[in-house]
């Protein structure tokens, strides 16, 4: 997949999308968290399906109902590559050491990861 960069609020259309496997309009607007005018979810919608390529739609009676072509995984695998090479000259490891060191991590989280890390070491 190519890099795909998500605005907020196409991450926030998506997640409801995401959350409900297929959505209209107006099941958007209804599930937002923040107030979003219809025009304004309608508008995101279109972008996300004929520009972004990550919706696809199918007529639904007089409506519109969009659903996901990639998964929330493959997006956030993609902005997180993205933000490594904009941020981090593509290294991973200044990403994770920026994240431990940033007070962001609860110990729990630590644990996790040294888990993953040792998964990782496992199957190397």
């Amino acid at each position: 997949m190519t890099k795909t960069h998500l605005t907020k609020c196409e991450l926030e259309v998506m997640d409801v999308v995401w959350r409900k496997g297929r959505a209209t309009v107006q099941e958007v607007v209804d599930s937002l968290e923040r107030p979003l005018a219809y025009t304004t979810v309608m508008t995101t919608l279109k972008i996300l399906d004929e520009t972004r390529g990550v919706l696809r739609k199918q007529k639904k009676g007089r409506a519109y109902e969009y659903e996901p072509t990639v998964s929330r995984e493959m997006i956030s695998r993609s902005m997180a590559a993205d933000l490594t090479d904009r941020l981090f000259g593509g290294s991973v490891k200044s990403l994770v050491l920026s994240l431990v060191e940033g007070d962001s991590m609860s110990q729990s989280d630590i644990e996790e990861l040294k888990l993953a890390i040792q998964s990782l070491e496992a199957d190397a």
